[in-house]
């Protein structure tokens, strides 16, 4: 791995430790106030003397509603730490609530000094928090509603049980998990409480609690949602005219038309980045499209937009060009994360000992009877469409549809007329619903598919890759050889295949004399690649001779690594999350993890 910094040029804010401090002030008084609520042996017996004095109604809803503002406090946090205006706003609107609350409870001052102390911190350091909100889906009232009911019980039981010298005889786990459930709806349970305080505090606590799960929930449900990222079709037509005139600079510039993603322009209109957002990752992938000259002002805008709403940019895949323009111009590091194989057609044979095993694989696919037909998608009939899409969707090895960087996510559009699509027939006629026949299709059936995008006029880049895995072994390189042979009469003369992940690592880890470092560090690759297919995918594409350019990952520092990780892996479909799914369109498809 090779890391890259440059000098930022970018302005840095004043105070950047305020908000994280911020954050973590709150989710201490949020603590301390949860705290004080579920454990009433934290009161002092001159404390209790001095509360008698008040109504209890007025303390038994002071000790809830604290215990309601603690709750609030730490869901907070983390936005408050990210910057967003709102958190600050809501922050700013409890902390001094919390602290009245604690003045009627006549409880120790720590958490009232600490609240005031973050009220004047927070009034002082306005500036520091101006980031905009995250677009939301109605998946949030799911999942908020599942986290704040986990957080619900637990809290309630706690608060059942820190109440048991007050209750009249024994009390057994199912009694009190009745009265928890029961009390978050609101309803009266099973126990009886000695002490009219207790029993008054208990119900009002989880009606309370109940109550704030409710009303959050319905918020996020009922809110507006806020569009998905998308390609308009003018943006379309904008970055089709920008691959037309200059999409020969990068292999995964036609990636830029997923329709799942936003663009963001330069303010020539000669330069765009294409990106979405997940969890709090504005996320690109490749080189920036369009005229190099004009990379900067379309990198400047990505950055402004990721600095309002607090996101971390980072760009995945992007080449040493893009790479030298993320770091100079946005001050980011780079990180190399593998290299992409490229194929030169007019060098490329299966003659020579260096291609024994490919030409045999070829030879005996050849023997076994399949055919290949290498055709551009838009000489595909309709039904021949059907046929090859319905084919590979029932080939899908993962029911999550993964793609992002290297993937188009859809097959067949009249717009992508210009892509290629190769199939391999089966020797025998096909008996399956997939198969099929007509005039002018390829007969047999289909056994395995792969389908390239165009790099600019005289390149392909490979999308997809999927087979029968009932079909015979050696059918991928059977068609990746027929389709570097029929480049020619394509116009193609170079060919993009799969991206190996840290594929200077493995090789270094196993040659000759390789240090512990290198060696442990490829062990620790061939172990992922159980999961992941890292070591499977550099020793496939390294058959093909290629060469190899590298690609890097591109970030603000190296704290945020983890989460773009992940982010990474949400946005390529490793880790999914529940989504709505309204039916798969009968030209789209993605592709099942073989590239990336």
């Amino acid at each position: 791995m090779v890391s890259v910094r440059t000098h930022s040029v970018r302005a840095r804010i004043a105070r950047p430790w305020v908000p994280a401090a911020a954050g973590r002030a709150a989710l201490l008084i949020g603590a301390l106030d949860i705290v004080n609520g579920v454990a009433p042996r934290f009161r002092t017996s001159r404390i209790s003397e001095i509360a008698g004095i008040l109504p209890g109604s007025v303390t038994t809803l002071a000790e809830t509603a604290s215990l309601l503002v603690g709750i609030l406090l730490i869901m907070l946090a983390h936005a408050l730490r990210r910057r967003k205006t709102r958190a600050w706003r809501a922050v700013v609107v409890l902390l001094p609530l919390g602290a009245v609350l604690e003045a009627l409870r006549w409880r120790h001052p720590l958490a009232a000094s600490v609240s005031l102390l973050l009220f004047g911190v927070l009034l002082l350091s306005r500036a520091e928090f101006y980031a905009l909100p995250d677009p939301r889906s109605r998946w949030r009232a799911l999942g908020n509603l599942v986290v704040l009911g986990v957080f619900d019980l637990v809290i309630g039981w706690v608060l059942v049980a820190a109440h048991t010298r007050d209750v009249a005889g024994r009390l057994g786990p199912g009694e009190r998990l009745r009265q928890v459930v029961l009390g978050l709806a609101g309803v009266e349970g099973p126990v009886g409480y000695a002490s009219a305080h207790a029993g008054a505090l208990v119900s009002s606590s989880l009606a309370g609690l109940g109550a704030l799960t409710a009303v959050t929930t319905i918020h996020l449900a009922l809110r507006p949602e806020r569009p998905a990222a998308a390609l308009t079709p003018g943006d379309e037509r904008r970055l089709r005219a920008m691959l037309d005139q200059w999409g020969g600079q990068d292999s995964l510039g036609y990636f830029a038309l997923r329709r799942d993603k936003s663009v963001i322009f330069s303010p020539s209109g000669k330069a765009a980045v294409t990106y979405r957002v997940v969890a709090g990752v504005m996320l690109a992938s490749g080189d920036p499209l369009g005229d190099a000259e004009a990379w900067p002002g379309a990198i400047r805008r990505f950055l402004e937009e990721a600095g309002r709403h607090a996101w971390i940019p980072a760009v995945i895949g992007c080449g040493e060009s893009g790479g030298e323009a993320w770091t100079r111009e946005g001050g980011l590091d780079a990180l190399e994360l593998g290299d992409e194989a490229v194929v030169e057609v007019a060098g490329f044979t299966l003659e020579g000992r260096a291609m024994r095993n490919v030409r045999q694989m070829v030879r005996r696919v050849e023997r076994l009877g399949y055919t290949c037909h290498v055709r551009r998608v838009g000489d595909l009939t309709e039904a021949e469409r059907d046929r090859i899409h319905a084919a590979a969707v029932s080939w899908r090895g993962t029911t999550a549809e993964r793609g992002f960087s290297m993937a188009l996510g859809r097959f067949g559009d009249p717009a992508d007329a210009g892509c290629v699509v190769v199939t391999a027939h089966g020797p025998e006629q096909a008996s399956s619903p997939a198969a099929g026949s007509g005039s002018g299709e390829a007969a047999g059936e289909i056994r395995a598919v792969l389908h390239f995008v165009p790099w600019g006029r005289d390149g392909l880049s490979l999308d997809l890759m999927r087979r029968d895995r009932r079909a015979d072994p050696g059918l991928n390189e059977f068609l990746i050889a027929k389709a570097l042979e029929a480049a020619p009469e394509l116009g193609v003369t170079r060919v993009s295949l799969n991206f190996a992940v840290f594929r200077a690592a493995l090789d270094r880890g196993e040659r000759l004399g390789a240090g512990p470092v290198s060696r442990a560090w490829r062990g620790v690759l061939v172990f992922l690649s159980r999961w992941f297919q890292i070591d499977s995918l550099y020793r496939f594409n390294a058959k093909f001779r290629p060469a190899w350019e590298p690609r890097f990952l591109v970030f603000p520092a190296s704290r945020d690594l983890p989460r773009i990780g992940v982010a990474a892996l949400m946005a390529e479909a490793f880790l999914t999350p529940p989504r709505l799914r309204r039916g798969v369109s009968p030209c789209s498809w993605r592709r099942p993890g073989i590239r990336g």
